[in-house]
């Protein structure tokens, strides 16, 4: 017997975890590594062991539709690889062979309101506005949805065929109206597309099947989708057309007809994203369904249904405490998945109830959902795996069941040869040349022909060099002003496949004098004795490391062009305040470029051969000369080349005594932007330069850059060494360094 009031009850076990937490806790973790099993058995191919695991799993708690995401696409290899004959997918390759590039990768229609990807490939606005695909087809770049009309691209169409743009304007209206529910509007619009151009037949029809679909006019939907889905259709409507008819039987209530349907979806197209998501669904469905919607569905379906459906229906009582904790948890679950789905509501709509279905169409289908689906809570775990996998077996599916053609179409033959003459007769798209204009094709910017056309995510379009150049001062479009501070980050600035080959295929003549041109100012740039670019910033030496904080306009021109042109050198002087940099400088090596999201880099070099400025000039906003290169005199008497030799093992040693000598802040310093001593060399005239050690000794010891600078521009070996012994020797005599 308790002595605690009921109030004083609540408020300890607020303070409190009682054991009922610790269980739930519990099961909640054993619930986790059962999936993850389920997920590692998915992805090792073993599907009936990874749908007993899901079963398990059921036991201690619901499971979302989108943690089976590995274990649908198990089931979805193993359906495509018992998926026999030629309908295995011919709408997985990206080959868009024989296909005019006005034609839509993915729908295979008129390339209508193009849309220009990072990748630099166009789909038609239509593909991307509703999800139709979530990876490019040509590169599988993977699909935001973010990217705006492309101006130039759309211009030039709707100059060029303004027929097709008329039809266009008519299947966007579809598009409209179904996102605003009129699905009165949208047949009767569809039906007039369909009967004036029945090029455009195909989409219109699937818009239609959505709109019947809505109006729960099922068999006019199916008629619809499955002429869509036709053989000699499926290269135009795709994977569509197939998503269109699963979704018609899953709206019906034929929930296995629909996934097999679903998976038949993505044989076609793997990366089709609505099909997966309701894969998933079912799947979580038919594994654990929701009871109050199965139990409504018995009432339902029994009313209208045999006397001992109708006694079925009221077997089961009021739930136990511990189912309805479990029907807590499916709804939960439920409420979590319809939330995943929202953005894909696009192109899908809330089922019906599957009794609702059923009732509509007769007792018979009735009967068949009933012991399909309905009956499935009343199995256990293992049992329900069994009827599932039962379910997904291939060699158990009829021909009909993805292939099903109405006893209507299968009289209509006229009809099926006109589909196919239609198809046939479909050629590449041409180009008149009256309405060819070489201005249509020029850059905002440099007002030349493009070349190399890259599309911002704003949908303005200009030369590759142009665009960096804007971007190098400010990361907004140079039009329309809208940020392009990702786009800049990403540094992807993919070439627009279409434009560019409309250029070469159209515009031949004015391409190869656009590329002439380009090379030749390319050729210019590549001279390292002409023109040389001068980073007019610190001192360098040779071998010795240099790095750079680049983040000035004109400089990121200057390392990206060293970068394009493959010289990836440029040269080095310190500043004079009348000629505007010294007449000695040191060559450096870009050993690596890190851009950062801003447009900034780091530039890790080291040095190369030295030089003389002979003339100086300015290019873009950057100092340029013409040089000539710096070589120490070589010594080839041998005495000379003793003595020589003797004084540099003297320097050596009188260097290492004072590096180790240093104070351990200085030591480090050097150690960290300098790099260690460099070794003895047995041969100092190996090289132009001499050894390696000398620069690196002016580089590191504290004196002034005018005395460095004319100990850089020495071509005598002996007259560099007595210069640095006498440095050393200066500091060792103070006793401070």
């Amino acid at each position: 017997m308790s002595l605690l009031p009921q109030d004083a009850k609540e408020e300890t076990a607020a303070f409190f975890i009682d054991s009922d937490s610790e269980h739930n806790s519990e099961r909640d973790d054993h619930h986790q590594v059962i999936l993850q099993k389920a997920n590692a058995l998915a992805s090792e191919n073993c599907l009936k062991e990874a749908i007993d695991c899901v079963s398990l799993a059921m036991r201690y708690g619901p499971v979302r539709p989108d943690e089976l995401s590995v274990v649908v696409d198990c089931i979805f290899r193993n359906f495509k690889s018992n998926l026999a004959g030629p309908d295995a997918g011919p709408g997985q390759s990206g080959d868009t062979c024989g296909d005019s590039i006005f034609d839509c990768p993915n729908c295979r229609g008129f390339l209508a309101e193009p849309v220009t990807l990072a990748c630099g490939h166009s789909y038609c606005k239509r593909c991307l506005h509703r999800r139709l695909l979530s990876k490019c087809k040509l590169c599988d770049e993977v699909v935001k949805g973010e990217e705006k009309l492309n101006i130039t691209l759309t211009r030039l169409l709707d100059k060029w065929f303004p027929g097709q743009t008329k039809t266009t304007k008519s299947l966007s209206e579809l598009d409209e109206l179904l996102s605003n529910k009129c699905y009165h509007e949208v047949v009767t619009l569809a039906t007039n597309v369909i009967q004036a151009d029945p090029e455009s037949m195909v989409v219109a029809r699937l818009s239609r099947s959505e709109a019947y679909t809505a109006l729960q006019q099922y068999q006019e939907a199916l008629e619809d989708a499955e002429f869509c889905s036709r053989p000699e259709m499926l290269q135009r409507s795709s994977a569509e057309a197939t998503f269109r008819k699963a979704m018609v039987l899953f709206e019906m209530g034929q929930v296995d007809k629909s996934l097999q349907v679903f998976l038949h979806c993505l044989a076609l197209d793997e990366n089709f994203p609505c099909a997966k998501r309701h894969v998933e669904k079912i799947l979580c469905n038919l594994l654990f369904p929701d009871e109050e919607k199965v139990k409504e569905g018995l009432k339902e379906t029994a009313h209208n249904s045999s006397p001992h459906l109708r006694n079925k229906a009221f077997m089961a009582d009021q739930p136990s405490p511990a189912q309805k904790q479990h029907q807590v948890r499916a709804t939960s679950a439920h409420i979590h998945s319809e939330g995943q789905e929202r953005r894909w509501e696009s192109l899908e709509r809330h089922s019906l109830s599957r009794a609702h279905s059923l009732q509509i169409h007769g007792s018979s289908c009735g009967e068949e959902g009933l012991k399909r689906v309905c009956s499935a809570p009343q199995l256990g775990n293992q049992e329900k795996g069994s009827l599932l996998k039962r379910k997904l077996s291939v060699s158990d599916t009829e021909p009909s069941v993805v292939d099903r053609v109405s006893s209507k179409h299968k009289k209509q033959g006229a009809a099926k040869s006109s589909i196919q003459q239609l198809v046939k007769e479909k050629t590449c798209r041409k180009v008149s040349k009256d309405v060819l204009d070489p201005n249509d094709f020029e850059c905002a910017l440099c007002m030349r022909l493009f070349y190399e056309p890259v599309t911002t995510p704003c949908g303005h379009t200009f030369c590759k060099t142009c665009l960096e150049r804007c971007l190098d001062h400010t990361p907004h479009c140079p039009l329309c002003k809208e940020s392009l501070k990702q786009y800049l980050a990403c540094r992807k600035y993919m070439v627009t496949t279409v434009l560019d080959l409309l250029i070469k295929h159209y515009l031949s003549q004015e391409y190869a004098e656009r590329t002439k041109t380009h090379l030749d100012e390319t050729r210019e740039l590549s001279d390292l004795t002409k023109n040389v670019p001068i980073f007019v910033c610190t001192m360098a030496y040779p071998t010795v490391p240099c790095p750079l904080h680049v983040f000035e306009p004109r400089y990121r021109l200057m390392i990206r062009r060293c970068m394009e042109t493959g010289t990836r050198q440029f040269g080095m002087c310190i500043n004079d305040p009348q000629k505007g940099f010294v007449d000695y400088g040191c060559m450096l090596i870009i050993r690596s470029v890190h851009f950062l999201p801003d447009g900034r880099s780091v530039v890790d070099t080291v040095g190369g051969k030295r030089f003389r400025v002979l003339t100086r000039g300015m290019k873009d906003g950057y100092s340029t000369a013409d040089i000539e290169h710096l070589e120490d005199t070589r010594v080839e008497d041998s005495e000379e080349q003793k003595r020589l030799q003797e004084l540099y093992n003297a320097v050596y040693d009188q260097a290492r005594v004072w590096f180790q000598n240093l104070k351990v802040r200085f030591h480090n310093q050097i150690l960290q932007h300098f790099g260690p001593m460099p070794e003895r060399e047995a041969d100092i005239q190996a090289t132009p330069n001499g050894p390696a050690c000398c620069w690196w000794l002016l580089a590191v010891l504290p004196i002034d850059p005018r005395y460095q600078l004319s100990v850089l521009s020495m071509s005598s070996l002996k007259e560099r060494l007595v210069k640095i012994q006498q440095i050393l020797t200066y500091l060792q005599s103070i006793p401070s360094i």
